[in-house]
């Protein structure tokens, strides 16, 4: 008879498998994300064997998967409101490998659970041959809070030319004159050049700023490191990370972000009122940055619009964080785009290694 279950907390498991969370998170930020409507997985545990996974899924479904045991997901039960704080079961399918088998459903209703409240679930471990006790003990296993999102570390190495020791042997960090970027409307976007519909945006005054690139320089390779509008003479006093209106950090995990999605390898500076016409990406930004010795291509401004400045991204396809440096007034006085080439050593040892690790 099962009389008590240990309870840890992670992000959904995706394709996932094995007896434990791919991506754990603190029980604290799991509740802020269910408070949130976001979603997250729920791992319940008897002496370190896996017997149910729930996840929370978007408009207050949930899906619950059962373990045999071989800490395999065997069978997946689909879970959509009814009522007012009821679920009902409308998919019982059991997992077989290479395969799925849905079998019939008996029209079961639950509790929607309360963060916290697991033991809804504990009477479908009978579906698997678990004897479940009429009182469950839940045992909170998750792990401790820890850091927290990504933050800024030593943004302005980036910017100190000189020797740099990497995973590949000794390179050279040396600093490229992009060009000056024009800002009219006020607002400074960050985007991929391909996909500039909802860029990551920056209040600036109008005006004309240097874009800075760092480069590592690795015979025969040259890389962008990372990427810098300045707008202010002063040295950052803070820094912060570029948020959307509806981003809070407070939701993130530790080491995540949010940052400027790039799906053609190429990061670009921008007014916000900038459009671009894709039939010319290609000839004019992708081609050019193909060439070895390339990392920045300056679209020039038209008679209506700003110019736009575009450069390779460090690690190609992927997200990566955005900073503004703030003086000590909070003025932005300059924005980072950081390819992550120079992670800390304790980032290295976050779950993901190095590289890109956004939300």
């Amino acid at each position: 008879m099962i009389d008590g279950l240990d309870v840890s907390y992670g992000d959904m498991w995706g394709s996932h498998e094995g007896p434990d969370h791919p991506d754990p998170i603190p029980r604290a930020l799991a509740a802020r994300r269910h408070a949130a409507g976001m979603p997250y997985a729920v791992l319940l545990s008897s002496r370190e064997r896996p017997l149910a996974m729930a996840e929370r899924w978007p408009r207050g479904m949930w899906r619950v998967y059962l373990f045999d045991d071989a800490a395999r997901r065997a069978r997946m039960i689909d879970f959509k409101p009814i009522g007012t704080g009821m679920l009902l079961a409308h998919r019982n399918t059991r997992l077989t490998e290479g395969d799925t088998e849905p079998t019939a459903v008996e029209k079961i209703a639950c509790p929607a659970p309360e963060f916290g409240d697991w033991q809804v679930f504990a009477p479908f471990l009978a579906q698997q041959g678990h004897e479940p006790a009429t009182t469950v003990v839940l045992n909170d296993v998750s792990m401790d809070e820890g850091a927290g999102p990504l933050r800024a570390t030593d943004i302005e190495h980036l910017f100190r030319p000189g020797a740099r020791d990497t995973p590949d042997g000794s390179a050279v960090l040396a600093l490229g004159d992009a060009g000056l970027l024009r800002i009219t409307s006020g607002r400074l976007a960050v985007s991929d050049p391909g996909w500039v519909s909802n860029p990551r945006t920056v209040a600036v005054p109008p005006g004309e700023y240097p874009v800075t690139l760092s480069l590592l320089r690795r015979t025969p390779w040259l890389t962008v490191a990372a990427a810098k509008v300045t707008l202010l003479d002063t040295p950052p006093h803070v820094w912060e990370m570029a948020l959307r209106p509806d981003e809070d950090p407070e939701l993130l995990g530790e080491g995540q972000f949010y940052g400027v999605g790039v799906d053609t390898g190429t990061v670009a500076f921008m007014d916000a009122t900038r459009t671009v016409d894709e039939e010319r990406l290609d000839e004019e930004v992708f081609l050019p940055l193909s060439l070895a010795d390339r990392p920045s291509v300056e679209l020039p401004g038209t008679q209506t619009e700003p110019n736009l400045i575009a450069f390779r991204a460090g690690w190609g396809d992927g997200s990566y964080p955005v900073w503004i440096g703030r003086t000590e007034d909070g003025q932005a006085g300059c924005v980072v785009v950081d390819f992550r080439l120079f992670p800390p050593d304790e980032e290295k040892q976050l779950p993901g290694g190095t590289g890109p690790a956004p939300v």
